[in-house]
């Protein structure tokens, strides 16, 4: 038997071409794979929340991690990420400083998991996760408040965050922006770009708004009254 055979065959192995039939198969195995992991796994910590509600677990980049945290270079106290996912936003978030950092995340496994990544990092008991729903969690000593959430979510979210927080309050936005809202700044291009709302702009912007608005229905009642008489 040729010794040689082996190592030719392995050349071979390596230097063929996938084609485009083997790319095919190898996305479509990653996608059943992504798809069992999200039904088998994630999806169940979703099933109580209304459908509009839930926010698909999409793992924020680098990139994205570093343009949000770069929105509160300068600032102090503690920060809280809703939706906190895997955790990554919080252990950043400690590693820069803030104190206490706190995630909140209704899924039960994506709550285990950052606490997974934040033993593996060493820094289990210096951050905290809280499975708890974000409706009802107390924002009003919040400062620095995170979010990756769907635009769906945060449509219903703005309310609850122009009730509760104080006008020195930063809210970092990912992916997606507040959609009635005016950022202060944004950081990044594409997908990875982040937005940052000051409470108290976000606050004079309203009543800016709210004045126009007054002032738009006092002129029509005006021209009504002089077209009756």
């Amino acid at each position: 038997m040729d010794d040689d055979a082996p190592d030719e065959a392995m050349a071979d192995f390596k230097t063929k071409p996938l084609g485009g039939w083997g790319v095919a198969q190898i996305a479509a195995g990653t996608g059943l794979t992504i798809y069992a992991v999200w039904v088998g796994i994630l999806q169940p910590g979703f099933r109580k929340v209304p459908l509009r509600l839930q926010v698909p677990y999409i793992p924020a980049s680098k990139a994205q991690v570093d343009h949000v945290m770069t929105m509160f270079r300068g600032r102090k106290g503690g920060l809280v990420d809703l939706g906190s996912g895997d955790g990554r936003i919080v252990l950043e978030a400690h590693r820069q400083g803030f104190t206490p950092a706190v995630g909140y995340e209704l899924n039960p496994w994506l709550v285990r998991l950052a606490n997974f990544h934040a033993w593996r990092a060493g820094h289990h008991d210096e951050v905290s996760y809280r499975r708890e729903d974000l409706w009802k969690v107390d924002l009003t000593e919040c400062k620095n408040i995170t979010v990756f959430l769907a635009p769906s979510v945060l449509s219903l979210l703005q309310q609850k965050l122009q009730t509760e927080l104080a006008d020195d309050a930063l809210v970092v936005a990912g992916r997606f922006p507040f959609p009635d809202w005016t950022p202060c700044r944004i950081e990044g291009h594409g997908v990875d770009r982040a937005w940052a709302y000051s409470m108290q702009a976000q606050r004079q912007h309203i009543l800016k708004k709210n004045d126009k608005l007054t002032d738009s229905n006092l002129n029509n009642e005006l021209t009504k009254e002089k077209g009756s008489t």
